[in-house]
């Protein structure tokens, strides 16, 4: 099995709704860690639209990803617009680098239904866990 404690492991975090994105980012950390995931770096944004744009810029420099936001409905369809372009962009650099992008980015309808998506954390960490012990080479 790989030395996965030299897996460099980045975790993007967005300020906005910081009471949400903090507990699911307390919730990663904690799993990442309790697979051996040591080598982690924490970059904040200003809110879940800066995510994608900041990972392109680090893709190079992290085995992996973690996104954490929270976007929660209002009354436009901002919501939709900001969530579909958000998830469109990690899929892309996902694919097109070939490095695992966790997603947390919770999208809900109101705070109540956010906090109890902040689980998220775990299942974004489980994915690129799941995917660096399981690695495919390349051909």
């Amino acid at each position: 099995m790989k030395n996965l404690k030299k897996k460099k492991i980045c975790i993007i975090v967005s300020n906005y709704n910081e009471d949400i994105t903090m507990k699911a980012f307390a919730i990663a950390q904690k799993r990442l860690r309790s697979q051996n995931f040591l080598n982690l770096s924490v970059i904040y944004t200003s809110g879940a639209f800066e995510i994608p744009v900041t990972i392109s810029k680090l893709i190079r420099k992290f085995d992996a990803f973690i996104a954490i936001g929270c976007i929660i409905k209002g009354k436009t369809n901002n919501f939709d617009l900001i969530s579909s372009s958000i998830t469109d962009g990690i899929m892309k650099l996902s694919i097109k680098h070939g490095k695992p992008i966790g997603n947390s980015i919770i999208t809900a309808f109101n705070k109540i239904q956010a906090k109890g998506r902040v689980d998220k954390g775990s299942e974004a960490a489980l994915a690129i866990i799941s995917f660096l012990k399981n690695e495919p080479k390349r051909i």
